[in-house]
């Protein structure tokens, strides 16, 4: 029998064998290890070069990021990151580790990535002989009564050995004696159990005892073995043994079951009658984790649940269950507890590889973190599947059966989402379900992807002029979405000239600030406006920049007084004169004030008021047109001379102004008050030094005189040979209103090429002297036709003598100028001057000042005025050969006040009112 049973343990042994090949086989062909070792090897002791195994390199280790990951709570076994050896790191006892599996393996996982391989790696536990049996009880009583016939067989209490195979117990021995002899008895599931074996009959009355010592030996190498000491009474009569039902009872209990809920209920049965039939139970072979566990009753056989079970800390308990009778004879039985796995427990989430930010710029499926799930239950409580929440950016992608790589979805963008809270839930199939959540928080690292961005499109900046240097204008603001250096900006101004200069003569910009400074003091007059490019530029390593315009516009300031073209200030002290004729009438214009103003809008606005005139009710001035016009009709008794002194006044603050005389004759020409205007008052002051005085007086002023001739004749060379007087001026000397830049506005007003002076005055013969002098050279070559010239006596042709200059006709009725056409200031119109007004004042004036010119040019080449005897010192070429195709053709825009000239083919017509000139339209032609 116990041949028979060794001889097909060991045919089960060989088969294992070569299962543990195959397996081992199939294994390597899919790039497995599985390596064999013993247990109890010291630490440090080497199993296998990973390395080699693996056909690795040893710096692939480090480099790829090997990892070795254990299920076992306690890590066995390790790799040397060195050498790739894997050795033992902790004491492995094969029975504390798989109890009494038959089979016992380590299995671990080796991880390596860039590329991400896994690797099983099997370590198989074989059995050495480091456990001695242990018999249960160190000492067993065992009653045989006395008429229990040879050959009877008492059980006694196996020994438990932990190791397998030939380790394990193999035999029992009893030492010698004369009566009992040892047998065994093997049940179903290969157990030995020793018996006694009553070779002789007893005799209580010659011993009533025997003392026996029983051993168990195993099969290792060297053999070890127990021993317990078997103490045997003879007893009278009980001849029946207790029985089990069966030999072992199979129990199947769930792990949360109840703490003192029934596991089963054992009961043994005995023939026997009395005390002898009365059974006891007890266990007589139980582990220390079990008794832990389990408790029975001696009296009922009711075995129960201490503690709450776990299955993931055992899944299997063992015990034998010993019944005792009254009569002292025991029987055995045993108790295998299997216990089922519930869902208790939630999956686990370990990060392995974890990157805690990444770059914006990174490419859809950049690898995030590297996941291992596990769930402690069995099946499919144990069946795990995962899955991100709340978010559309990122994936998770299983790539075995626990492992999962969280990758990105969708390219990132840090100005968006500077961060994420990624939650990772893992839920097993158990039944109810148990979740885990995994949250880690994912930065993403700027790039500089966004360039500065200007708060406007384009600026437009006012300063006013005559600023001081240094002075503030703006503060430019640019942002950019970037981080840290990416979003820093710096300001500069892009190299640009204004007029020839360097922008940079006039601005300047503070490059961190990004405040715009003036590098000097600005004058409308001479800037209006300019424009410059601005550039933003961020610090990222691959710098991003932006760029805007920038206008700069001048702001008027009441800087300038007005200066008055006609009468030109430079013949004031040559007597100009301007004469009525004495048939003029109430109304009559005698002459035009023309000034300008070098400022802008308001500041442009003229006034003219008489400031010194001898009778007020005689002469009247447009406040806003500065024609001076006659206030009554004229009288015998009114004065011949008279002498106007005329203010011009801006509308600025503070106000500025200057003044002009006007020389007005009433005659009907030139030679008739001749006697009157050399007439001048006498000094009449006497005192004792007057000849001194006087002689002193005519040396100063001769000297003086000569000085001042010399200096006249100087600045009239230079201004003969300067570009036009006002030819510095900008066509926008006067903005409209609205705070604009010069040009924004449309003005619409004509060029003015060329000016003239007129001036008609005393020679130093006291003849009557006009002249004409052009400021420049005026092109003959575009002049307007003279299809329409001036209609002229005969006798203008000729010298005429004093007194018989003929007199010209009045203009006719048709030539008028609109309300819109005529010329006056700018600024606007007052109710009384009703019309539009022209937008620029200065523009206007001085084509009034050229036309008025001209046109005295045009009508003194025609009147009595020309040359030879009776014209006044003219000089042939304004004599009576002149005509108006030498000069352009004003006439409709021209009026000449004071002149009998009629610039139109209809001569001799008049409008019907005597000596008035109005046109149509209200405003008055000039001279």
């Amino acid at each position: 029998m116990n041949y028979t049973a060794r001889h097909r343990r060991n045919q089960w042994e060989q088969i294992y064998q070569v299962f543990c090949f195959v397996f081992f086989f199939i294994h390597e062909i899919y790039g497995q290890l599985q390596y064999s070792i013993l247990e109890e090897m010291k630490r440090g002791s080497v199993i296998g070069n990973v390395v080699n195994d693996l056909n690795l390199n040893v710096g692939d280790l480090a480099n790829r990021k090997f990892q070795l990951i254990s299920k076992a709570k306690i890590k066995y076994l390790n790799v040397n990151m060195d050498n790739g050896d894997l050795f033992v790191a902790e004491r492995i006892d094969r029975e504390t580790l798989c109890g009494i599996k038959l089979n016992c393996f380590i299995n671990l996982e080796a991880v390596i990535e860039n590329p991400l391989n896994f690797y099983t790696i099997t370590i198989e536990i074989k059995d050495v002989n480091d456990n001695s049996p242990v018999f249960s009880k160190k000492h067993f009583e065992i009653e045989i009564s006395e008429l229990t016939s040879p050959g009877g067989r008492f059980a006694l209490g196996n020994a438990q050995d932990p190791d397998l195979g030939t380790n394990s117990i193999q035999s029992y021995t009893l030492s010698n004696n004369g009566n009992f002899g040892l047998g065994e008895k093997i049940t179903t599931d290969g157990i030995k159990y020793p018996e006694i074996v009553l070779e002789k009959s007893l005799d209580r009355e010659i011993q009533s005892f025997y003392e026996l010592l029983l051993t168990a030996l195993d099969g290792g190498n060297p053999q070890k073995s127990s021993t317990a000491a078997i103490k045997i009474i003879v007893l009278d009569v009980n001849d029946n043994l207790p029985m089990f039902t069966q030999d072992i009872y199979r129990i199947q209990l769930h792990e949360n079951a109840v703490i003192g809920s029934l596991v089963i209920q054992l009961n043994a049965t005995d023939e026997d009658e009395g005390s002898n039939a009365q059974i006891t139970y007890s266990f007589s072979h139980i582990s220390d984790d079990s008794r832990q566990l389990f408790s029975i009753d001696s009296l009922n056989g009711d075995i129960k649940v201490l503690r709450d079970l776990d299955y993931e800390t055992s899944d299997t308990y063992e015990m034998t269950v010993e019944a005792k009778d009254g009569g002292g004879h025991v029987t055995h039985c045993k108790v295998s507890i299997q216990v089922m796995d519930v869902n208790d427990n939630a999956p686990e989430i370990s990060i392995t590889s974890l990157s805690s930010s990444i770059p914006e710029d990174s490419p859809p499926g950049t690898v995030i973190a590297l996941l291992n799930v596990h769930d402690l239950d069995s099946r499919v409580n144990s069946d795990v599947v995962c899955h991100i929440s709340d978010t559309l950016a990122f994936q998770l992608i299983p790539s075995s059966s626990s492992y999962y790589k969280l990758v990105t979805a969708a390219s990132m963008d840090r100005e968006r989402n500077p961060s994420y809270n990624v939650t990772i839930q893992c839920m097993d199939s158990g039944s109810p379900p148990l979740s885990t959540n995994k949250t880690f928080q994912l930065n993403i690292s700027d790039v500089n992807d966004n360039a500065p961005v200007f708060e406007k499109i384009n600026y437009i900046l006012y300063i006013g002029e005559n600023n001081q240097p240094g002075t503030s204008i703006h503060h430019v603001h640019a942002t950019d979405l970037d981080w840290d250096e990416n979003g820093k900006i710096t300001y500069s101004i892009l190299n640009s000239n204004v007029e020839d200069i360097p922008v940079s003569s006039y601005i300047s910009i503070n490059s961190i600030s990004g405040v715009i400074y003036a590098q000097r003091s600005f004058d409308y007059e001479q800037l209006q406006e300019f424009q410059f490019q601005m550039m933003a530029k961020d610090s990222g390593s691959s710098p991003l920049s932006s760029n805007v315009t920038v206008r700069i516009c001048i702001i008027d300031k009441n800087d300038n007084a007005p200066k008055i073209l006609y009468p030109s200030a430079d013949t004031e002290g040559s007597a100009l004169f301007e004469f009525i004729p004495h048939s003029a009438e109430k109304g009559y214009l005698v002459t035009k004030v023309i000034a300008v103003d070098a400022d802008s809008g308001h500041n442009a606005w003229l006034f003219y008021h008489l400031l010194q005139v001898p009778d007020a009710s005689l002469f009247v001035i447009g406040q806003y047109t500065g024609e001076i016009k006659i206030g009554r009709d004229l009288q015998d008794t009114d004065t011949l001379r008279q002498k106007l002194v005329v203010l011009v006044k801006d509308n600025g603050v503070p106000s500025l102004s200057c003044t002009v005389s006007v020389h007005v004759v009433v005659a009907e020409y030139f030679q008739q008050v001749v006697p009157e205007i050399k007439r001048q008052p006498s000094m009449s002051d006497t005192s004792s030094n007057a000849t001194l005085y006087l002689i002193v007086s005519i040396a100063f002023i001769s000297i003086l005189f000569i000085a001042t001739v010399l200096i006249t004749i100087i600045l009239k060379c230079k201004k003969t040979n300067s570009p036009s007087a006002y030819g510095a001026y900008s066509r926008n000397v006067y903005p409209q209103f609205t705070l604009g830049c010069p040009s924004e506005i449309s003005d619409t007003s004509l060029p003015f090429p060329f000016s003239y002076d007129v001036c008609v005055t005393l020679d130093s013969k006291q003849n009557e002297i006009a002249y004409l002098k052009p400021v420049q050279n005026v092109p003959t070559e575009n002049l307007i036709d003279t299809g329409d010239a001036l209609t002229t006596n005969d006798d203008s042709q000729t010298n005429v003598p004093n007194g018989n200059i003929s007199q010209q006709a009045q203009p006719n009725g048709e030539w008028r100028f609109s309300q819109a056409q005529r010329p006056g200031p700018s600024g606007a119109q007052p109710a009384e001057e009703a019309g539009v007004w022209p937008n620029n004042q200065f523009e206007t004036e001085r084509l009034q000042a050229m036309i008025l010119a001209s046109a005295n040019e045009a009508a003194e080449g025609t009147s009595g005025l020309g040359g030879g005897t009776g014209t006044m010192g003219l000089s042939a070429r304004y004599g009576p050969q002149f005509t108006l195709q030498h000069v352009p053709d004003y006439r409709q825009n021209v009026y000449i006040p004071g002149s009998t000239l009629t610039p139109t083919n209809a001569g001799g017509k008049r409008d019907g009112k005597g000596g008035g000139n109005k046109k149509k339209s209200g405003k008055k032609d000039k001279k």
